[in-house]
């Protein structure tokens, strides 16, 4: 990975860190694939399955936008709540003071 002329060097360290598990002390990648009967076969798949393992490791997820509440769902939330809180109420004992 490290003498690859295709990706920069902040590519590189990235492609380094999501993939720790499958690239080996001498910073090779390492990809096996037995599907097929020929070498030829599994060869090609083997070139496809490194291509997918690198694309997934550049992707970058995009950062969540936090978001507020709606008023309706504070209010529908606050309601729920006034609900319960009158429920557990009436589970109370009265006292009667006789």
């Amino acid at each position: 990975m490290a003498s690859s002329q295709l990706l920069n060097d902040a590519q590189k360290q990235r492609v380094l860190e999501k993939l720790a598990n499958k690239i080996h002390a001498d910073g090779m990648l390492l990809v096996k694939s037995q599907a097929d009967r020929t070498q030829l076969g599994n060869k090609a798949l083997v070139i496809e399955k490194m291509q997918d393992l690198i694309e997934q490791a550049l992707h970058q997820k995009k950062a969540r936008m936090a978001t507020k509440p709606t008023k309706a769902s504070q209010a529908k939330r606050m309601e729920s709540k006034k609900r319960h809180a009158t429920n557990k109420l009436m589970r109370r004992k009265f006292k009667s003071e006789d």
